[in-house]
């Protein structure tokens, strides 16, 4: 099972705003990010600790003020919310989860391609298994 920390789809807009803005301090977040989602200033406050407890985000003091920056992307964020889900909701099988989009048949042209060049990557690797 994954332990790696998960986080919640507002932190993970909050981190993807944080990303493309970095180095910032809370009122950047606040000003930009916050006032645009209705959130206080000390629910962006406490959103970023919570990410910098979880290894997402590192801040370094600069004069009275803390800067933050992104330690793990979004994209390595996504990654282990997907796990997570994967491990703790479908107990390590991805297979309820293609069984879904398939009966949910919604798939765009560009995504089903995705999905195949993902099928071909691992067909090729496990050819080199012995």
């Amino acid at each position: 099972m994954s332990m790696e920390p998960t986080i919640g789809a507002q932190e993970l807009a909050l981190l993807q705003d944080i990303e493309a803005h970095a180095p910032a301090t809370v009122g950047d977040v606040f000003a930009r990010y916050g006032r645009a989602n209705a959130l206080a200033r000390t629910t962006v406050l406490t959103m970023m600790e919570r990410l910098r407890a979880k290894g997402y985000l590192t801040r370094v003091a600069d004069g009275h003020l803390f800067r933050y920056d992104v330690s793990r992307p979004v994209a390595q964020a996504r990654r282990d919310t997907i796990a997570a889900f994967v491990d703790r909701t479908l107990g390590g099988s991805v297979a309820p989860l293609c069984a879904f989009m398939a009966e949910r048949g919604s798939l765009s042209a560009e995504e089903r391609a995705t999905l195949e060049a993902l099928l071909r990557t691992l067909d090729d690797e496990g050819e080199e298994r012995p």
